[in-house]
């Protein structure tokens, strides 16, 4: 579908052949200690959106600005959307759980990777440099194996190694960074100037939230061609997020659903950039530590995309503290039979603490983003196996179940 670019700090739309980033006329104009300015949305004509209202067998590539190279070398999605019985009955809300932990790589992060590696595929690009806590990473290292792409990804050192082995496996060129992902982030970009090839850094390439929005095109697909009326997103930089409130702002501008879904923003009280800017209007980064690693961001890429979205579908932040993150993870398991990483529970610890304003009539989607499997580190100390009985029938008499 043919597009062009909007920048929603300053009004620039325009329109290129070539790879965009940021917006030419404020990218990067923010000030020191504030959220990066020049985000570029993809926007596509209303008539060929409207068009798609009439078309037999909707499909998410028809919402896609690039043909996705043989979907079938590497398949992503669709996810299951789990309806979780037992904890339907308890808090009386029809939830859903959105599975995208079920992607190849385990984790959300193959939907933007795809689209990516089409982008530069359709470009004639065989390169791709990124920065990644771990999650983006696998993703991006995992397709750049399926489709033959050298794949060039810098990680914080302290990322957590789970994570980085895949990529390692993946046969990826790791890079550990002695900093942050902020400090990781400066270099990938640094790295495409110097050498070229295509950058895929979070909401920084524009094709990263069209990846993401899949996710929505598919909801609306498996709910019967319907929209959630709030879904629950787990947010750190807020290019999910974003992504979420694209899908659907595209589905509405189709005159496909008549309205947004609310959009929680569900962050940890320890990363909560996105959260404050929300209440307060003030786009001020801040000192991330939470468990959670996937969403500890302390300068959110895509922060003031995520805020407008947020506000514009009516929606709200709840944010869990780490405690509540980790009885999340535990209670997903328990009681659902789903083994989700901490990011993931964040989502579903700010659905438990807020579905008293869940509506009876309302139906709800919590997104869960990345498998348990990708950081077994958060267990220690907190978890561990039983003591080995004796290999006699006698012990069985002693068992309390």
């Amino acid at each position: 579908m043919k597009f062009r670019y909007r920048c929603y700090d300053c009004g620039y739309e325009g329109e290129s052949d070539e790879i965009v980033y940021l917006c030419p006329k404020c990218g990067g104009s923010q000030k020191e200690g504030e959220f990066l300015k020049g985000i570029l949305s993809v926007i596509y004509d209303e008539k060929e959106l409207r068009a798609l209202k009439d078309k037999k067998d909707l499909s998410v590539q028809d919402f896609l600005p690039y043909q996705i190279v043989t979907p079938e070398c590497f398949p992503a999605g669709v996810t299951p959307l789990v309806k979780p019985e037992r904890i339907r009955k308890e808090t009386g809300c029809d939830v859903s759980f959105k599975m995208d932990s079920q992607l190849l790589s385990g984790s959300f992060k193959d939907r933007a990777s795809l689209l990516v590696a089409s982008q530069a595929i359709a470009h004639g690009q065989t390169r791709i440099a990124l920065a990644s806590t771990g999650n983006a990473g696998a993703a991006m290292s995992a397709i750049g194996a399926a489709y033959g792409l050298d794949i060039i990804l810098f990680v914080p050192a302290t990322a957590p190694v789970n994570k980085l082995m895949q990529s390692v496996l993946y046969n990826a060129h790791v890079v550990p960074v002695k900093g942050t992902y902020d400090d990781a982030f400066a270099l990938s970009v640094e790295y495409t100037k110097r050498k070229g090839g295509v950058n895929r850094n979070t909401a920084y390439n524009p094709m990263t939230i069209e990846g993401k929005k899949c996710s929505s095109i598919e909801m609306f697909l498996q709910m019967g061609e319907k929209r959630p009326d709030v879904i629950y997103v787990p947010t750190g930089d807020g290019c999910i997020l974003g992504g979420i409130y694209k899908g659907f702002y595209d589905l509405l501008s189709a005159g496909l659903i008549d309205a947004l879904p609310r959009i929680i923003c569900c962050q940890s009280d320890a990363s909560d950039a996105i959260a404050s800017a929300f209440e307060s209007g003030q786009y001020r980064n801040v000192k991330a530590s939470t468990i959670a690693d996937s969403i500890s961001v302390s300068s959110p890429a895509n922060g003031r995309m995520a805020v407008r979205a947020i506000r514009e579908s009516g929606g709200y932040a709840v944010r869990a503290t780490d405690d509540e993150i980790l009885t999340a993870q535990r209670e997903l398991c328990a009681k659902a039979g789903l083994f989700v990483e901490p990011a993931s529970a964040c989502a579903y610890a700010a659905f438990r603490k807020d579905c008293k304003n869940i509506g009876k009539d309302e139906k709800a989607v919590v997104l869960l983003t990345g498998t348990g499997f990708k950081d077994m580190s958060v267990f220690q100390g907190r978890v561990s196996l039983p003591d080995a009985i004796e290999n006699d029938v006698k012990e069985l008499d002693r068992l309390p179940f």
